[in-house]
């Protein structure tokens, strides 16, 4: 069964496969309306069920459209309108809606229940988001790097702010595809230790900084993600805490000539980054946001296909 829940599990070999069929979909796609399929739809026949416990824009777009694009279908459930709000066991959603569709993917609040549902799963699960990790998101960023002509193997990328569920995928992405990572937090918003000692033990390159200056110095791309993410509920604290690691020009010109940036959205211009910097030369940041699109479409493909 290929989960698609986080990236340690996957070889580096089926990863780098997933991001070049990406890649080529993308390609192949030149000229078609987005509503068509592409000509050899390969999971014709196959119906992708969404469950959303969090609000989103771009995984739901793009998960839709990847699977409408590959000739299947989709159903969109949202938790407070299924059985999971009245206390059905998670286990038991995931038996039956695998008696029905293909293939689910899950925006949830706990990583613990994408794994549970997963366990009792008899259909390929994927992670769309939880506060432990966003590996989808990291496979569109880094494809998105490779498209603008970054060599993975050997770049240094810098995460600065938060250290969150999708700077958790970058340490987990770093031994797999051979950049070092270095990450700027404050006191109190490292990352988490095992994800980092693990990265560590796979001989990945993860530093850990205090100072945003000294973590985007040399850096090649420079990764940002907003200050109060969905459920905080300390929005005035973290904004202070968080503010001397917001992305300006200045900080950005401590980075390699010419470093690209990058950011998940939605963004807050002026909190975790300036306008200058998201909307200047530098910034891949909706190109980053079509990538979700052709990376997921890789995701289900490898998923239901092998």
């Amino acid at each position: 069964m290929n989960h698609f829940l986080d990236l340690w599990p996957i070889p580096a070999g089926e990863l780098r496969s997933i991001l070049d069929n990406a890649k080529s979909r993308k390609a192949a796609r030149a000229g078609l309306p987005k509503g068509a399929a592409d000509k050899d739809a390969p999971l014709g026949g196959h119906t992708l069920a969404m469950i959303f416990e969090k609000n989103s824009t771009r995984t739901r777009v793009s998960f839709d459209m990847a699977i409408r694009q590959l000739g299947g279908t989709s159903l969109i459930i949202s938790a407070s309108d299924s059985q999971i709000s009245r206390g059905e066991s998670i286990e038991d959603t995931a038996r039956v809606l695998s008696r029905y569709v293909d293939a689910v993917m899950m925006r949830a609040n706990r990583h613990a229940d994408v794994e549970a549902f997963a366990a009792a799963a008899s259909v390929p699960v994927i992670n769309g988001l939880t506060e432990k990790s966003h590996p989808c998101q990291i496979m569109a960023d880094l494809q998105t790097l490779e498209e603008a002509g970054l060599n993975l193997k050997g770049a240094r990328i810098a995460w600065v702010g938060d250290g969150n569920n999708v700077a958790a995928s970058f340490i987990h992405a770093a031994p797999k595809f051979g950049f070092s990572l270095a990450v700027g937090t404050p006191a109190g918003y490292e990352p988490n230790a095992a994800d980092v000692q693990r990265a560590r033990a796979e001989q990945g390159r993860i530093e850990l900084f205090r100072d945003a200056a000294k973590a985007v110095a040399g850096a090649d791309v420079v990764v940002a993600d907003t200050f109060v993410s969905m459920g905080d509920k300390d929005a005035d604290k973290r904004l202070q805490d968080l503010a001397p690691f917001k992305v300006s020009g200045e900080l950005m010109r401590r980075a390699n000539g010419g470093a690209m940036f990058l950011h998940c959205l939605p963004a807050h211009r002026g909190e975790e980054v300036d306008a200058d910097v998201i909307d200047g030369p530098q910034s891949l940041i909706f190109d980053e946001a079509e990538n979700r699109l052709h990376a997921q479409k890789a995701i289900l493909e490898w998923c239901l296909k092998g």
